[in-house]
C-alpha cells in the first residue's frame, strides 16, 4: 500500500534561459549576455545553422505551447507526453517524450521535457503525483531541478554524467546518483530498475519494468525506421541502431553494443519505447512459433546486422545466443 501523495504545486524558474535548440536550462536569467550551450557545442549534438539561442518557461508559455499525453496502445498504465507549440514554425528543442510508469509502488516519470506548466502539474496530480523521476542521459536533463521541485521527488541519472547537470545545489531539489549497473526503484513490488548502460555517455541509462515485461530506451538504444516491418524478425531486417552521436551520425563502437546487450540479455521484455513518439516496438502475434525471439531477438539481431554493416567479420557479439526462456 502506498501513501497518497501530497498535491504539487507548479514551482518553475520562469526566466532562467532554455537553450532554444536542446531545451538545456542554466540557472541564470535573460539579463545574461550568455551565447553558447555547452550541450550543443558537445559533437554528439550540434549548433544549428541559426545559431545558439535561448528562451524562458515564460516564453514559451507565451507562444502557446502545451503539453499534450497519450495512452500506449498495449499497456493503459503508460503514458507519454510531449510537448507542442501552437505554431510549427515554433518548434522548440529536441522534441523528445518523456513517459509515466503507473507502478505499485507510485508513479515513475521516465525522461523529461523541458516544459513544465500548471496543466502538466494538474494532470500528473490526477495520475497520483510522482514518486520518482528517472533521466536517461544529459540531452534530457533540461529542467530536471524545476521539476524535481515541483512533484517533490528525487531524479536519477547516471554518475558518470555528473558534469552535465550544471544546477546541482538548487534548494527543495534531490538527485540521486547511479553507480550499480542495476538498480531497483522505489520498493520491489514496483518491479522498475535502472539499468546503467554506457554507450551514447559514459551514464546512459536504460529502464525495465518487469511486470510490465517492457523495456525503455531512450537513444542508449535507438528505434530504426524498419522497426515497423509488418513481418517482425524477418531475415536481415534491422529494428535498433546504436549512435554515440544520433544526429551527426557517428556510431557506436561494436564493444558498446556488446556492453549494452550483456546488460539486458537476462531480462525478459516484449516491448521497447523509444525517445520519440512512434518509436514504440512491440512483440507481434504473427511472432509465434516464428523463432524471431519477439522484441529482445530483434534487439540481438540488430546488434550483429549494426556490428557487421560497420565492416567487423569477426567479434564476440556474433557469437551471442538469445536465450529463449
Amino acid at each position: 500500500m502506498t501513501s497518497k501523495p501530497a498535491i504539487a504545486k507548479l514551482q518553475s524558474s520562469d526566466d532562467f534561459l532554455l537553450c532554444n535548440a536542446c531545451g538545456t536550462q542554466y540557472p541564470v536569467n535573460t539579463q545574461s549576455n550568455k551565447d553558447s550551450c555547452k550541450i550543443c557545442d558537445d559533437p554528439r549534438q550540434f549548433v544549428p545553422p541559426e545559431g545558439q539561442t535561448f528562451t524562458t518557461l515564460a516564453t514559451l508559455r507565451n507562444q502557446g505551447h502545451r503539453n499534450v499525453w497519450w495512452q500506449d496502445k498495449q499497456n493503459r498504465k503508460i503514458w507519454s507526453v510531449r510537448t507542442e507549440p501552437q505554431i510549427r514554425s515554433m518548434k522548440f528543442a529536441i522534441g523528445e517524450r518523456a513517459m509515466l510508469l503507473q507502478t505499485e509502488a507510485g508513479n515513475i516519470l521516465w525522461d523529461l521535457i523541458p516544459f513544465l506548466d500548471a496543466e502538466t502539474v494538474d494532470r500528473i496530480n490526477d495520475f497520483g503525483g510522482l514518486k520518482a523521476i528517472v533521466i536517461s542521459h544529459p540531452h534530457y536533463y533540461s529542467t530536471w531541478a524545476d521539476w524535481s521541485r515541483t512533484f517533490s521527488c528525487p531524479v536519477y541519472v547516471g554518475a558518470h554524467d555528473k558534469e552535465w547537470l550544471g544546477q546541482i545545489h538548487r534548494e527543495g531539489t534531490e538527485l540521486r546518483f547511479l553507480i550499480d549497473i542495476h538498480t531497483p526503484l522505489l520498493h520491489p513490488e514496483s518491479g522498475v530498475t535502472a539499468i546503467l548502460a554506457g554507450g551514447h555517455f559514459p551514464g546512459s541509462l536504460l529502464l525495465h519494468w518487469k511486470q510490465a515485461k517492457s523495456l525503455f530506451i531512450a537513444d542508449t538504444i535507438f528505434t530504426s525506421p524498419s522497426a515497423t516491418n509488418p513481418v517482425p524478425g524477418k531475415e536481415g531486417v534491422i529494428s535498433f541502431t546504436f549512435f554515440w552521436s544520433i544526429p551527426n551520425r557517428i556510431p557506436l563502437h561494436p564493444d558498446d553494443i556488446l556492453m549494452i546487450w550483456n546488460k539486458v540479455k537476462h531480462l525478459e521484455f516484449h516491448s521497447a519505447y523509444g525517445a520519440f513518439k512512434g518509436m514504440d516496438v512491440y512483440t507481434m502475434s504473427n511472432e509465434a512459433g516464428r523463432g524471431t525471439g519477439g522484441v529482445k531477438g530483434r534487439l540481438l539481431q540488430s546488434c550483429k546486422i549494426y556490428v557487421g554493416a560497420m565492416g567487423w567479420r569477426e567479434h564476440s557479439v556474433f557469437e551471442e545466443v538469445l536465450e529463449m526462456p
